[in-house]
């Protein structure tokens, strides 16, 4: 198969592998993975880093509390494959509460999760989304709270957008989508719609359709008299907000975002109250007259990003990042600065739950040497009444580190810092895992995960860069790393990973690369750019044919970022960088490709194609291709598979950089 890109002729000696269904395709994979799975279990510290995570993975995990009706509700799991939803009348009761949803109820081997759930105001209906198999389609359904009896209600095709309930409580949003003509798991999305579906009656009115498919909305917050909904067009940046007052049948456009992002937290009177980026990089605060349509600013764009809000009954929460680490600040609800919150240092925040009709706040913390806290917060405008952390269960993960922080100069000049978590006592270069992103404005901060306590436990060492393209310095640090900038998110890379040697942190013999998804993309160009670096390359669920990603699924949503491919102007930039067509017949490290046969985010096509490509073309190796069945692009993945999955990447990982079980 060619294609005709920027004026050049572009083979795809794979494109059969496109086709998920094939016979061609499923003897491929079996091949793969009957090459790929004896040698992954053979790895002499697969077996440590399994009982290492199996542990990890087995202690208790504590969601953020929320409130609804008389009671709080929290998802806990004590080492099951998927966690429980549990109800309390208070949050120091959660540890003994009863469960109303217990995921693990859904499926026997863990493969359903849960991937969204709402408890309307009363606390007397659950609307819940089930994914199967990793698939990010959702099937809604609905539980009779006070009986915990399950309502006959099945509402299929659904994506992302979680159920809403509308005023009064009988009634919520979802949208959806028909049902696809094609293959589910590789179609591009056909258009969708939001519906309201009432539970009483079991029916559905359509509220909005799109004028053109490439259309994502969201049912923001609603009161007795406001109906809000964002509207996002295509792949391009920026949003509408749309608004219908109780009185009236039609949606009304309120704000025409353009490039700018508006993000709805809350309606107050006639007020909706907005996080945006409009002239603000850092974001700010905005009170937007849902009559009028006139602005006036709440909280100013500051030094710090403003991450997020949440309104209380009498002020506003505010949670901003400080270089990659969060803190959270009171406002009076006329934007009036306040206490800050005493949540401690190098941490993120892992979760917040409020409510505009209460002044008590929960708040979730994370870093990267333990789990986390959650505290009661207690408010009146913008004074600390109280801030309480919940007892924590016995048992909760801790990883004994240090985390420190590292500042490069990349190749523009440009200042870009990372986070370097090493084990206590360690000195001496040491077998390194980078773990990498760079996009989609998403901030990597503190953050507790299994995959990394498992490596530092084990003696190596974790950095983490914040890299452009993402989020943790404001929209222009995200439009830095997108589109004909992409390169300069694989230069940032670079310099971190020259400093780390330079330094004697680590060696080029002993320097690890990992990421997932647009961080697959990442390790992807990275392998193909700079394969001196590296001792392993892992791309994990990654993007990496850069010309035909936007011909699968969600794919067209990321032309945000990337570009698009049909743009002649934009495949030539992509050319220079897409992993897939920048194989070459030169010496390439140890690779280790994972996907999952349900992914139907980054399809596995980017996989397979690419891992046929460099055993092809590609000298040294080896180069492995290990398959998931039914697994998707990650989330809701259960405990035991996470096991399998991260012991095979980290002990692929030690043993091309020469960590040992007994280092650790």
């Amino acid at each position: 198969m060619t294609d005709h890109f920027a004026g050049r002729d572009i083979v795809d000696p794979y494109r059969w592998l496109e086709d998920p269904d094939s016979e061609e395709t499923a003897a491929f994979v079996a091949a793969q993975n009957a090459v790929s799975r004896p040698l992954l279990e053979g790895l002499p510290a697969r077996d440590r880093f399994a009982a290492s995570l199996d542990v990890l993975l087995s202690a208790p995990t504590r969601g953020v509390p929320f409130a609804r009706g008389e009671h709080v509700f929290a998802w806990h799991n004590d080492g099951q494959n998927q966690p429980r939803l549990v109800r309390a009348t208070g949050p120091e009761l959660l540890e003994d509460g009863e469960t109303i949803l217990d995921v693990n109820a859904l499926s026997d081997d863990g493969t359903r999760a849960v991937s969204a759930a709402s408890i309307n105001d009363d606390a007397t209906l659950l609307a819940y989304a089930v994914a199967d198999g990793g698939s990010d389609w959702r099937t809604i359904h609905v539980v009779d709270l006070e009986t915990l009896e399950p309502l006959d209600v099945r509402i299929g095709w659904t994506k992302w957008n979680p159920p809403v309930w509308l005023p009064g409580g009988r009634s919520f949003t979802y949208w959806a989508y028909p049902e696809p003509d094609g293959n589910a798991l590789t179609d591009e999305m056909p258009a969708g719609a939001l519906y309201a579906f009432d539970v009483d009656a079991r029916t559905s009115t359509l509220i909005w359709e799109p004028p053109t498919d490439r259309t994502m909305a969201y049912h923001g917050p609603a009161d007795d008299d406001w109906f809000v909904l964002t509207t996002r067009v295509g792949g391009e940046k920026g949003n509408d907000l749309w608004v219908r007052h109780r009185d009236e049948d039609d949606l009304g456009r309120i704000v025409e975002g353009g490039e700018q992002d508006w993000h709805p937290i809350g309606v107050v009177g006639d007020e909706l109250i907005a996080h945006t980026d409009d002239a603000a990089s850092r974001y700010r605060l905005v009170a937007v007259d849902l009559l009028t349509g006139a602005r006036r600013e709440l909280i100013a764009e500051g030094e710090d990003v403003l991450d997020a809000a949440r309104l209380t009954a009498s002020g506003i929460v505010a949670v901003f990042l400080r270089d990659a680490q969060y803190r959270v600040q009171l406002f009076g609800r006329d934007g009036t600065p306040g206490d800050e919150l005493p949540l401690g240092a190098g941490i993120s925040i892992s979760g917040l739950s409020g409510r505009d009709v209460s002044d008590t706040v929960y708040v979730g913390t994370t870093s990267f040497v333990e789990r986390g806290a959650r505290f009661v917060v207690e408010v009146k405008g913008g004074e600390l009444v109280r801030c309480d952390e919940l007892p924590r269960p016995e048992g909760t993960a801790r990883v004994a580190a240090t985390t420190g922080r590292l500042r490069v100069t990349s190749s523009d000049g440009a200042e870009v810092p990372a986070f370097v978590v090493a084990p206590d006592g360690a000195d001496g270069p040491r077998p390194t895992l980078i773990w990498g992103y760079g996009g989609f404005n998403i901030p990597l901060t503190p953050e507790f995960r299994a995959i990394f306590a498992a490596w530092v436990q084990a003696g190596g060492t974790l950095v983490v860069p914040n890299l452009r393209g993402g989020g943790e310095f404001g929209a222009d640090w995200h439009e830095a790393g997108t589109k004909e900038r992409k390169q300069q998110v694989f230069d940032d890379l670079y310099a971190v990973a020259e400093r780390l040697i330079s330094d004697g942190v680590t060696t080029a013999q002993q320097l690890a690369l990992h990421g997932r998804s647009n961080g697959g993309l990442l390790a992807g160009a990275a392998l193909t750019q700079r394969p001196e670096l590296w001792a392993a390359v892992l791309p994990g669920v990654g993007v990496l044919d850069m010309l035909r990603f936007h011909k699968f699924t969600i794919g067209w949503a990321w032309t945000r970022d990337y570009g698009n491919p049909d743009d002649d102007g934009v495949a030539d930039y992509l050319l220079g960088y897409s992993p897939l067509h920048n194989i070459r017949p030169v010496e390439y490290p140890p690779t280790l490709i994972t996907t999952g046969d349900h992914d139907d985010r980054v399809v596995p096509a980017h996989s397979f194609k690419f891992a046929a490509e460099l055993q092809h073309e590609g000298l040294g190796g080896p180069f492995l291709l290990a398959v998931d069945t039914r697994a998707g692009h990650g989330a809701g993945k259960p405990r035991d598979a996470q096991v399998e999955e991260f012991a095979d990447q980290l002990a692929f990982a030690a043993h091309h950089t020469g960590l040992s079980p007994e280092q650790g």
